[in-house]
C-alpha cells in the first residue's frame, strides 16, 4: 500500500465536503435541464418562468459555494488538497454562472426566435453536466478512478463537439441573419453557451488532477 493510500485509510470518512459537492452537482443538473427546456419551448410565459427558476438555482449554487468555503476555513482535515477543493467548487459554480448568464441574455436581448443551434448547445451542456455529476458522486470512492476518468473523457469529447458546433453556428448566423442587431444579440448568446462547455471541461481537469494526486 502506498503512503498516500495508507494515510487516506487512516483519515476518517468525510461527512462535510462530499455531500456539498453532490448538492452542487445536483443543483447544476437541474439548471441544465431547465436550459434545454428553455431553448425547446415556444411558450413565452413559460420561458420567463424558466429563466427566473434558473436564476434562483444560481443563487442556491452561490449558497452551496459559500458553505464549502466556510467548511474549508473551519476544517483541519480535508478529503483532498485544499486548493483542489477550492478549484472544484469554483469551477462547478462557473458552469452554473454561464447557464444563468445565457438565460439572462435571452431575456435581456428579448430574443424570441431561437436558431436550432441554441438547443443543440443546451443538450451538449446537459450531457456534460451529467458526466460531471457522475464524476463528482464517484469521488467518494477513488477506487472508481477508471469510471471517473471515463466521465472526464466524455466531458472532453462533449467540449470538442461544442467547439465544432460553435464554428458552424457562427458561420450560419453570419450567413443567414440579415438584421445586424439580432446578429449581435444571438452571437453573444452563442458565445455564452459555448463558454459553459469550456467551464465543464475545467471541472473535468480539476477532477483529473485530484485523481492523480490521490493515486
Amino acid at each position: 500500500m502506498s503512503t498516500g493510500k495508507f494515510l487516506q485509510f487512516l483519515i476518517p470518512k468525510d461527512k462535510k465536503f462530499f455531500p456539498l459537492f453532490e448538492k452542487s452537482a445536483d443543483n447544476l443538473t437541474l439548471a441544465s435541464d431547465l436550459l434545454v427546456e428553455l431553448l425547446s419551448t415556444d411558450d413565452l410565459a413559460r420561458r420567463d418562468e424558466i429563466i427566473q427558476e434558473i436564476n434562483r438555482l444560481e443563487g442556491v449554487g452561490d449558497e452551496i459555494t459559500h458553505s464549502i468555503y466556510d467548511e474549508l476555513n473551519r476544517s483541519f482535515i480535508t478529503p483532498f488538497d485544499r486548493e483542489d477543493i477550492h478549484e472544484l467548487t469554483s469551477k462547478l459554480d462557473d458552469v452554473l454562472d454561464l447557464i444563468d448568464s445565457s438565460a439572462h441574455k435571452i431575456r435581456l436581448y428579448n430574443v424570441n426566435v431561437f436558431p436550432s443551434h441554441f438547443r443543440e448547445f443546451a443538450v451538449l451542456i446537459k450531457e456534460g453536466v451529467l458526466e460531471i455529476k457522475t464524476a463528482v458522486y464517484l469521488l467518494r470512492d477513488l477506487r472508481q478512478h477508471k469510471r471517473i476518468k471515463e466521465a472526464c473523457i466524455q466531458i472532453n469529447n462533449i467540449e470538442n463537439k461544442a467547439d465544432t458546433l460553435f464554428e458552424v453556428a457562427t458561420i450560419e448566423l453570419f450567413e443567414w441573419e440579415t438584421n445586424a442587431i439580432e446578429l449581435i444579440k444571438k452571437s453573444a448568446i452563442i458565445q455564452s453557451l459555448e463558454k459553459a462547455t469550456d467551464k465543464a471541461e475545467d471541472v473535468s481537469d480539476v477532477i483529473k488532477a485530484i485523481i492523480v494526486k490521490q493515486a
